[in-house]
């Protein structure tokens, strides 16, 4: 149950203390929260973690796993990273507060808590959680769409998920940042969410598409661009779907950009989406062995269209695990 379709939002109450948590949780029901209590640190972990929480609020010390420990495993926990978090501590000291911060936590309130004070955090971090909610549900509808487009050709089965994987280990094979490895990973699923306004004439025609035809194809990289910029969270990824059909020489699409100009996640994600391509069944011959699609990326970059330092890395990758790159895994 999300905050939208439960009033105002729910709230986790964590303090061992009795005589602290129940006038909170009197406080909260008053205003129209839903309130979930929790008596020491293992409860506060477990009901974030079993039903939906818009915002915890966690006495630093008590029994068990303290605040900061909870803090700390629901912020590294994928499903619940978003929940917002404030820390309530009697502890006055400057290191108490890096050791919030470091744990992750949204916000702190020092005991004892001040009745409007807590009301405005409560309400300011509740109205940020719903927001990232409905980010997330935009973010997850728009993935959704990106796999029904791949489920209507049995051929690109498990295409978007395999590419998410592979761009993210030739990321980490060439030195990238992690924070570069989330629109990695985002952008193998909808790099080709464009497709959605290609007929399925076109899109599923089994053989060689003539020029009209490539034409409309050629469109999904912009179509696909427009769908997902009015999403700030897909900034980063807006290059990536753009740009991953250009190549090295200019003769790409839809910008004719060489070399550099091509963005360098685009020119990771191209990479393994050529290896994928080579590696499974198409309409129109049997999946190729690794050792012959590298063979045929190696004459294909001689020839000016692919990013040499990139395909030697994934060579080299296969060569230190080959069985993560097979379409099966």
């Amino acid at each position: 149950m999300s905050s939208s379709e439960n009033g105002k939002g729910t709230i986790l109450v964590a303090d061992d203390n009795a005589d602290i948590r129940e006038p909170l949780m009197e406080l909260l029901r008053s205003h129209s929260y839903r309130v979930i209590e929790a008596e020491d640190g293992d409860q506060a972990f477990l009901e974030t973690c079993s039903q939906t929480v818009d915002l915890a609020l966690l006495d630093v010390q008590m029994p068990g796993q303290t605040g900061f420990s909870v803090c700390r495993a629901i912020k590294a926990r994928p499903e619940t990273r978003f929940v917002p978090v404030v820390l309530i501590t009697g502890l006055a000291g400057a290191e108490d507060r890096i050791q919030g911060i470091e744990a992750g936590a949204d916000d702190f309130l020092n005991k004892p808590v001040k009745r409007e004070e807590l009301l405005a955090r409560v309400r300011s971090l509740v109205r940020l959680k719903r927001y990232t909610d409905e980010l997330e549900n935009a973010e997850t509808v728009l993935c959704m769409l990106a796999r029904s487009i791949e489920a209507k050709d049995p051929y690109t089965e498990g295409h978007c998920d395999r590419l998410s994987r592979y761009t993210v280990s030739l990321a980490e094979k060439i030195g990238l940042p992690e924070d570069a490895f989330d629109d990695l990973r985002r952008g193998g699923i909808v790099h080709d969410i464009g497709k959605v306004a290609v007929p399925e004439s076109v899109l599923l025609k089994p053989g060689p598409l003539d020029p009209d035809e490539r034409k409309i194809m050629e469109q999904h990289t912009i179509a696909g661009e427009r769908i997902c910029a009015p999403l700030k969270s897909f900034r980063n990824i807006l290059p990536i779907i753009r740009s991953h059909h250009e190549k090295q020489d200019g003769s790409g699409y839809p910008d004719h950009l060489k070399g550099a100009e091509i963005p360098l996640t685009a020119r990771i994600l191209q990479t393994v989406d050529i290896f994928d391509s080579l590696t499974t069944d198409r309409p129109y011959r049997k999946a190729l062995s690794q050792e012959k699609a590298i063979e045929i990326m190696w004459e294909e970059t001689r020839r000016g269209w692919w990013d040499a330092d990139l395909v030697g890395a994934l060579e080299g990758l296969l060569q230190e695990s080959p069985m993560a790159f097979l379409a099966s895994a």
